[in-house]
């Protein structure tokens, strides 16, 4: 309580907690109020059919359960997400967007204006989908054959209908954009993590619900248990290193010696982690949205139409969105690990480091600087990253892969994404802590890992 005291001594710091806290109060009142035009006894189906699976169940890891609410932070902080991606992937394709990474703040403030044209295309793609997948009886939004679902009631849905959803929707999404770069302006933490902390956050105590009245006192006891041991590992992980040493030569300016000392590069092992897993989700949310928009047809009795387009949406319910399938398995694996060296390949240039030591006169023991700094230095990060790639891997997908099959039903799907979850609420966690440790130790107080 002391150090929590010591937290709200520093107004800079009180201030920046306070903001923060604001905007997550907002985020959840958000989520709680419906787009206009739709008719509530629809949503309350929509709300019931959430624990089915298929896209819906998918979705809601990220949406915080918005997506149910049908809220105007519907879409969530994906689409700015899916955005990034793209605009990283083209940074190495596209020279122009190349140059401007290289030009420091003012490129970077240019990338992030494309950024976010690119997130408003998105959502309104997104959110015309989203609007024909709900009144289309759901499409391929749901697993098991769920249908009947049409938000907009009877003879409700035309143009005007449409655009106000879609315009709701992508409004919703830009503001829940705008709010995390403001907390990550004027708050504590990075705002886009943190939204998302906050919408997993906000489903774990329904899911331990769900598990509770499907299971039991004991099952749930169990799984609070998993949950407590894949904390500690993670903590225990995230906060592995590799320092690379480095030396600096003695250097004469004028009257003055500099240099002379030594020290390390820290490389995170698992440098990528959540962000490994949210960029793969993104990539494997498109053939889920791909597949909603797909027409369904029904027969009188209310079965299915086997046509080709309720083969590919069974496909993608059946393989890409259900944890215990071995093509969902491998597929997610294998983008978990790519998305790993791809962001580690940028957060960390092993070119433009070497370069650095070289002209601050530093060296790696034995290591020639230049070229063969270069060579060891990408050596080293790709070695680390694979052990990191596999950890997240493991976290990410055994527990959901066990959890869906031995705890069928409710619970089950309750915790398809259980691993997810968990990482991604350390992690945040842990960068969150991190940064207000930073802020007490600059002003000389207690950090709360630092002490």
């Amino acid at each position: 309580m002391s150090k929590l005291q010591n937290l709200f001594r520093i107004t800079e710091l009180r201030n920046k907690v306070l903001f923060t806290l604001m905007v997550i109060v907002v985020y959840r009142i958000g989520s709680q109020i419906p787009v206009p035009g739709i008719d509530l006894s629809q949503l309350q189906k929509l709300k019931n059919s959430s624990s089915t699976g298929g896209l819906l169940q998918f979705m809601q890891l990220f949406s915080g359960g918005t997506i149910t609410q049908f809220s105007v932070f519907a879409l969530g902080i994906m689409p700015y997400i899916t955005a990034s991606i793209v605009i990283q992937v083209l940074t190495v394709a596209v020279p122009k967007l190349e140059e401007w990474q290289n030009q420091g703040a003012v490129g970077h403030r240019k990338i992030t204006q494309w950024t976010r044209y690119v997130t408003v295309a998105i959502c309104l793609v997104q959110s015309v989908s989203l609007t024909y997948m709900l009144h289309n009886g759901g499409g391929g939004f749901f697993a098991s054959g769920v249908r009947g679902v049409d938000m907009f009631g009877p003879g409700n849905f035309n143009g005007g209908r449409i655009a106000l959803c879609a315009v709701s929707l992508t409004a919703g999404a830009i503001l829940l954009m705008w709010m995390g770069e403001a907390i990550t302006q004027r708050g504590v933490g990075n705002g886009m993590s943190l939204i998302i902390f906050v919408a997993v956050a906000s489903r774990v105590p329904v899911d331990f619900a769900t598990v509770k009245a499907e299971k039991g006192w004991f099952i749930m006891a169990v799984v609070i248990a998993i949950f407590i041991v894949m904390m500690v590992a993670i903590v225990y992980f995230e906060q592995g290193q590799r320092r690379i040493p480095v030396q600096f030569a003695k250097r004469v300016v004028g009257r003055r010696m500099y240099g002379g000392q030594n020290t390390y590069i820290p490389l995170k092992i698992n440098a990528a982690g959540i962000i490994a897993i949210i960029f793969a989700s993104a990539l494997l949310y498109l053939p889920l949205v791909i597949t909603g928009m797909l027409p369904s047809k029904t027969h009188s009795d209310g079965t299915p139409v086997h046509t080709w387009s309720y083969s590919v949406t069974s496909f993608v319910n059946n393989y890409l969105a259900s944890p215990t399938s071995p093509v969902y398995l491998v597929v997610y694996g294998i983008l978990i690990v790519l998305f790993s060296y791809f962001y580690n390949s940028i957060q960390f240039n092993a070119p433009m480091q070497a370069d650095n030591i070289r002209k601050q006169g530093g060296f790696i023991p034995g290591i020639r600087p230049g070229p063969q700094t270069e060579k060891y230095l990408a050596k080293v990060l790709n070695r680390i990253t694979l052990p990191g790639a596999i950890f997240t891997l493991f976290i990410a997908l055994i527990p959901a892969y066990f959890l869906s099959k031995y705890l069928p039903g409710g619970g089950g799907q309750a915790l398809a994404f259980f691993g997810i979850s968990v990482l991604i609420l350390v992690q945040v966690a842990l960068d969150t802590i991190k940064q207000v440790d930073s802020q007490l130790m600059l002003r000389n107080y207690e950090g709360f890992i630092n002490s």
